[in-house]
């Protein structure tokens, strides 16, 4: 039993056993499993089902950190491979008035050190979305739906990507249980690494996955786009210079009109004399061309023509050659000019064959991001220290590094411990959850012994790292990402 529960009268002969690992304090019987599936009653005890979990630099070439080969290993530990003790399958502190249920000591670069190891019931607690797409996904502030229950919100776009709150205290606890418990199914699911499906109101309906291309509408995106409308304009002036009259890159947020930019000015391209709806914001740059949607550039535009306003017959001529295409590349049309000024589609021409495909190969794939994001500065700090609020200056002075899953984080600035981390960073399966509801996740502390010691931490439950493998039956190791720090290493101070 790793958390140190008092037994009491209901623990019948082991036939019934309380947890209270989580405010729910299930009565377990005897074979079965709580709530959450994390704890069970094994032979009378309480014991936590999932393997404490371990992460092993397991390669290295030259002095650094390489791929594990793995295929056919089967997660037992590497002997002699520096070793890392992460929160996942350790236990949780509640109800807080114990230390965490590992704290372990090893010594890493010659300095004695301290891993303080727990796994963190959040209820503050959320993801935030980057769905790499110019489609369009909703409005802001939208409400975003799993299994028909609001368990978010579209929030403010960012460049090439729409971005998704979801979680947080309201949905999780705020609403209705159903409510509730959906919200809680798609954060577990996410940060699990599996596929959710989301609809938005008055939007889209999505699949996303951690590390994978997003699905809008039941199509696959494949590619983030370049730029908006007016860099795309310049980073291709030239490359289209001697190839087309005008180029009109169509994008929801700026559409660009390459003989009026800057960058056409530059090149001395002579004016074309078309005018493109929308608001004209500076030289060559549009806005609001279109409504947003699912058409070219992230707009509403499945027709790039109906976004051309009017033709000057004092400035354009017959033969003038346009190109119009979106910030991907995806979607592309070439016309000339008639003798009445009306455009005419043609083939692509051999010169802009390659302009085009150049867009789209500096597109990078596109990728759905899961951010977990949660705050550990309440009662989950009395785990490490008799004394919270020293650990939340130690890990504001860099001298206390903060994983989870032994994947680094990102601390907010201003008051307690608010983290975000990348979910693909962390190991297969890290989250579980309480049916409270709110999501489980592992976290650690790690500093050096004598500033755990000064911070007022809990140095009679320190034990030798190899001790505490040794006592624990189910465990499971996994190598240490190449691309993320050795959480033993120290961090830069700040100056």
């Amino acid at each position: 039993m790793n958390d140190a529960t008092p037994k009491t009268a209901e623990q019948d002969e082991g036939e019934i056993v309380r947890c209270d690992a989580c405010p729910v304090i299930c009565r377990i019987r005897k074979g079965r499993s709580g709530a959450c599936d994390r704890y069970g009653n094994v032979d009378g005890e309480l014991v936590r089902l999932d393997p404490l979990v371990v992460t092993q630099q397991v390669a290295a070439e030259k002095g650094a950190v390489v791929p594990f080969l793995k295929e056919h290993w089967d997660g037992s530990l590497v002997a002699g491979a520096p070793t890392f003790l992460t929160g996942i399958g350790s236990g949780t502190t509640y109800p807080d008035y114990k230390p965490a249920p590992f704290i372990v000591s090893t010594q890493h670069r010659g300095v004695d050190t301290v891993t303080v190891v727990t796994e963190g019931i959040f209820s503050y607690c959320g993801v935030k979305l980057k769905i790499d797409t110019d489609r369009y996904l909703g409005p802001e502030q939208a409400a975003v739906r799993h299994e028909g229950e609001a368990v978010g919100h579209v929030t403010t776009a960012e460049y090439g990507s729409q971005m998704l709150s979801l979680g947080g205290v309201h949905h999780l606890t705020g609403g209705s249980k159903k409510e509730g418990n959906a919200t809680c199914a798609a954060l577990l699911a996410l940060c699990n690494k599996q596929a959710v499906e989301l609809t938005v109101d008055g939007g889209s309906a999505l699949i996303v996955q951690a590390g994978k291309p997003p699905i809008v509408d039941g199509k696959q995106e494949q590619r983030m786009r370049v730029g908006c409308g007016s860099a795309t304009i310049g980073i291709f002036a030239k490359q289209w210079h001697e190839h087309a009259d005008e180029v009109i890159v169509v994008d929801d947020h700026i559409t660009g009109v390459f003989t009026e930019h800057q960058a056409g000015k530059y090149l001395d391209v002579r004016a074309a004399g078309i005018r493109v709806r929308g608001r004209r914001s500076t030289p060559g740059r549009y806005f609001q061309v279109a409504n947003p949607g699912s058409g070219w550039g992230g707009t509403d535009v499945t027709d790039p023509l109906s976004i051309i306003d009017r033709i000057d017959p004092k400035t354009a001529w017959p033969g003038l050659r346009l190109l119009m295409v979106s910030t991907t590349g995806e979607d592309h049309a070439y016309f000339v000019l008639d003798e009445n000024l009306v455009p005419v589609a043609q083939p692509l021409p051999p010169g802009l064959n390659p302009v085009v495909g150049r867009i789209e190969e500096n597109c990078e794939p596109a990728m759905t991001s899961v951010l977990f994001m949660a705050g550990a500065g309440g009662s989950l700090r009395a785990g490490v220290t008799e004394n919270p609020v020293r650990l939340t200056r130690s890990v504001r002075e860099l001298v206390t590094r903060v994983t989870c899953g032994g994947a680094p984080v990102y601390v907010w600035p201003g008051g307690g411990i608010t983290l975000m981390v990348d979910v693909t960073r962390m190991p297969e399966n890290s989250f579980g959850y309480v049916p409270t509801p709110a999501l489980v996740a592992p976290i650690e502390f790690t500093l050096p012994l004598p500033d755990y010691e000064a911070l007022g931490g809990h140095s009679g439950e320190v034990k030798p790292l190899e001790a505490v493998l040794e006592a624990v039956a189910r465990r499971q190791s996994w190598p240490q990402p190449s691309d993320n720090p050795w959480p033993l290493d120290p961090q830069d101070r700040l100056t």
